[in-house]
């Protein structure tokens, strides 16, 4: 059994087949990792191998995430190593306090207007403060994080609908996503750590900027559990003929005969 996330999930995930499984049905460019937050630093710092910034760096939340993934880095960090209250709230670590609704430093920037500017603050969804002081972000393969409260899984379109056409394989429901803008990451981690469900983003500026998020890519992040499900329906996607990647029929001949392959004759 696992050290519980923030979910009280000790399922003990095989991670190693799982990400397999992802980048087998998938193709993924990069590492799968996960994210986990901790009450105490002495707790993040207990992590194997964890690294810790260099204090005098103050980092974006999304190059931590960024190192994770494409270096292999076991990074932990505090609020103290991040470069402002913007990274620190979507995952908890800082307060969504009146400095951060204003929306002052965003005025002119991203927004045109105070209100604009104030307006997207309020829409980001951000996981709640108070209750952890430290994050570890790891490769889920590395298993140094035991069970992350979340996956991050970087995908181009074509993988990522692929990957939603595995998570709905069963227990089929209707996905909704959001797009604040500018700090996506509220659409990606800080849903999925607010309402532990499967968040898909369109990751902003900042994340291509500072994060090494590649033109082409989407981010999903999601609660382990998920994991398994996904693969099981990728699996089934698979042996209907339905693959990543997706061949191109062509525009002007007739669909039926690829259609036939997955749906039968009739």
């Amino acid at each position: 059994m696992a050290a519980p996330n923030c979910w009280n999930d000790t399922a003990d995930y095989d991670f190693e087949a799982l990400t397999n499984a992802l980048n087998r049905f998938l193709k993924l460019k990069t590492m799968a990792v996960g994210l986990k937050r901790f009450r105490t630093v002495a707790d993040m710092e207990a992590v194997p191998r964890i690294r810790r910034p260099n204090p005098a760096e103050k980092l974006a939340m999304d190059q931590v995430v960024g190192q994770a993934r494409w270096i292999g880095w076991t990074l932990g960090i505090t609020m103290d190593n991040l470069m402002g209250q913007q990274c620190g709230a979507v995952v908890g670590l800082a307060p969504r306090d009146e400095e951060f609704l204003s929306g002052e430093r965003m005025k002119g920037v991203w927004y045109g207007t105070l209100e604009d500017s104030a307006a997207h603050q309020a829409a980001m969804t951000c996981a709640s403060h108070g209750d952890y002081q430290a994050i570890a972000v790891s490769p889920l393969t590395s298993r140094r994080i035991d069970n992350p409260d979340i996956c991050l899984i970087y995908a181009t379109p074509g993988q990522m609908i692929t990957l939603i056409n595995g998570l709905q394989y069963t227990g089929y429901r209707k996905c909704a996503f959001t797009v604040v803008g500018e700090s996506a990451c509220a659409d990606s981690w800080g849903r999925a750590l607010s309402t532990g469900e499967p968040s898909v983003s369109i990751p902003c500026y900042a994340e291509r900027k500072f994060g090494g998020v590649q033109d082409d890519e989407l981010l999903i992040a999601l609660p382990p559990s998920f994991l398994p499900g996904i693969v099981a329906g990728l699996a089934a996607l698979d042996r209907a003929g339905l693959r990543y990647p997706i061949p191109s029929h062509g525009i002007q001949k007739s669909p039926l005969d690829s259609i036939a392959t997955s749906y039968g004759k009739s």
